[in-house]
């Protein structure tokens, strides 16, 4: 099956030559025709993943927790700039809103939030979702234009739609791996001529197999950069969950979906969710590099029951109907559980800050 993008991929192959993953990954996703965030609706039920805030309350309500404590670590600044970027429906930062408010009043009236969304439609969904906090919010585009001041940033599954470069070990080292046509006219992947410099693998080249995929994110280093020199410059401090792994490796990490259900990743462009795991060593680096203080990394369920997750739970299904306490078990459970089709190992976290500071339920490092 070949889908309009895929048809436009193809043309621009014919005539330039075959395109890094980076190009493919970000025409899939953005391309302004036919790109998957352009044209669809992809969180929730009817879309083709579920994110973790669409699965419960319980998600945002504990970062909403964990902000509050970062606030009041860092001294319970009156004026407040709350960040998320890529808030999908909103969903996450009503939840969080909602408990700031309960638990933390002067927070609540100090703060500013700040939604980083470039899309159009989905700036409508998020409208509609926060529509009962209309007065402190504000839109923008990018980061940067974001006002200065105190920052405490939220980023739930931002890292891993940033698209990726992989290069494949060959019999002459590790080159750039490239989308291109088959015999067939059908893409596929193949060896550029771009080279790797060795420094950047985690073990030495020698021993490690032909056909070996090693993945690179200049642009997820970026980010993180930018988050970082902001927290530098104004203080604050920013939460990154993600699924991915805490130790930089080789491998294939590239993956579409579709419908709930993988899809490989050149059959469908512009029809699949495309994303890689974030490699959290990496993005760890950065921070360390600019600075600023690294707390984690926690895999998400010891992060989220550390924050009171069980007790909350507990607090949620009293006086309830047993078939509502069974889905809120359930939640708990894809939220913090272990094994397929859960996200308590799978996805981690990590928070840096400015100026330094232990936060809960990081382990403290001094």
């Amino acid at each position: 099956m070949s889908t309009p993008l895929a048809d436009k991929i193809k043309n621009l192959i014919r005539t330039n030559g075959p395109i890094s993953v980076t190009d493919y990954f970000a025409l899939c996703l953005a391309d302004p025709e036919y790109g998957y965030y352009r044209s669809r609706e992809p969180f929730g039920r009817h879309g083709d993943f579920i994110t973790a805030p669409e699965i419960s309350q319980l998600f945002g309500e504990m970062i909403g927790v964990f902000i509050v404590h970062a606030w009041q670590r860092h001294g319970t600044p009156p004026a407040v700039q709350l960040v998320e970027i890529g808030p999908g429906r909103g969903t996450m930062m009503a939840d969080m809103l909602r408990v700031i408010r309960r638990i933390a009043p002067p927070l609540f009236e100090g703060l500013h939030v700040h939604l980083v969304e470039t899309s159009e439609r989905l700036r409508g969904v998020q409208r509609v979702t926060l529509e009962a906090y209309s007065t402190k919010i504000s839109w923008h585009d990018s980061f940067e234009d974001v006002p200065e001041g105190f920052t405490l940033i939220a980023a739930n599954e931002l890292f891993d739609a940033i698209p990726i470069r992989q290069f494949v070990r060959t019999s002459t080292g590790f080159r750039e791996r490239l989308v291109g046509l088959d015999a067939d006219d059908e893409l596929t992947f193949a060896a550029g001529v771009a080279t790797l410099d060795p420094a950047l693998l985690p073990s030495p080249a020698a021993s490690i197999p032909e056909g070996t995929i090693f993945e690179l994110a200049p642009a997820r280093q970026a980010v993180m950069q930018t988050l970082c020199d902001r927290l530098r410059s104004s203080g604050g401090t920013a939460l990154v969950i993600d699924y991915g792994h805490m130790v930089t490796g080789f491998g294939d990490t590239l993956q579409a979906v579709r419908n709930h259900d993988f899809d490989p990743p050149l059959a469908s462009p512009g029809e699949a969710d495309l994303t890689s795991h974030v490699d959290f060593e990496d993005l760890a680096k950065v921070a360390l590099s600019t600075g600023v203080h690294l707390n984690g990394g926690l895999r998400q369920g010891e992060f989220l029951f550390g924050l009171g997750l069980a007790e909350r739970a507990t607090a949620l299904a009293k006086d309830k109907e047993p078939p509502e306490q069974r889905l809120i078990a359930a939640a708990v459970d894809r939220l913090a559980g272990e094994g397929a089709g859960k996200m308590g190992e799978l996805f981690k976290v990590i928070a840096v800050s400015s100026p330094a500071l232990d936060l809960m339920p990081f382990r403290a490092t001094g």
